[in-house]
């Protein structure tokens, strides 16, 4: 099931990462299901299914994409496993520039949410985002593997 964010969410979402709106809000929006246990609502997924985040990064006026790599490369993925998020990996759309994607991994949900509360909060994420700013709008889908999938 693919969903797309809505515009609300994205705004909430691009605030929540740029530190202007306390995490508590983040948490009052409306969760997303993902990873094991959904439930009979959504059929075709393993009940053992991780929480899989898969997140889009364009570049926006003011920043180029080579700006985002080197802050990934250089600081943010060392601190998503600082905070216990499992980088399944990240792709470079050959027909889409300006576009970073990439995708997590997590127990479940709360897993999720927890580690994403740590990584705003953490002083080294505060600091690299002051000293190595770069303009993005964020899209991101929370999925689960289906019962077939070779990877949950």
């Amino acid at each position: 099931m693919k969903k797309r964010m809505t515009v609300a969410g994205l705004c909430l979402l691009g605030a929540v990462l740029a530190g202007t709106v306390p995490a508590q809000a983040a948490q009052d929006a409306p969760l997303e299901p993902c990873g094991p246990n959904l439930g009979t609502d959504i059929k075709n997924v393993s009940g053992h299914s991780r929480c899989f985040e898969l997140r889009t990064y364009t570049v926006g006026e003011g920043s180029t994409i080579d700006q985002l790599h080197t802050r990934f490369r250089e600081r943010t993925t060392a601190l998503f496993r600082k905070h216990g998020m499992t980088i399944v990996g990240y792709w470079q759309p050959t027909t889409q520039p300006n576009t970073l994607i990439y995708v997590l991994a997590y127990a479940d949900r709360a897993a999720r949410d927890a580690a994403w509360d740590a990584f705003r909060s953490d002083p080294d994420w505060i600091e690299t985002r002051e000293e190595m700013p770069v303009n993005v709008q964020v899209e991101n889908v929370f999925m689960s593997a289906t019962d077939y999938s070779p990877i949950k």
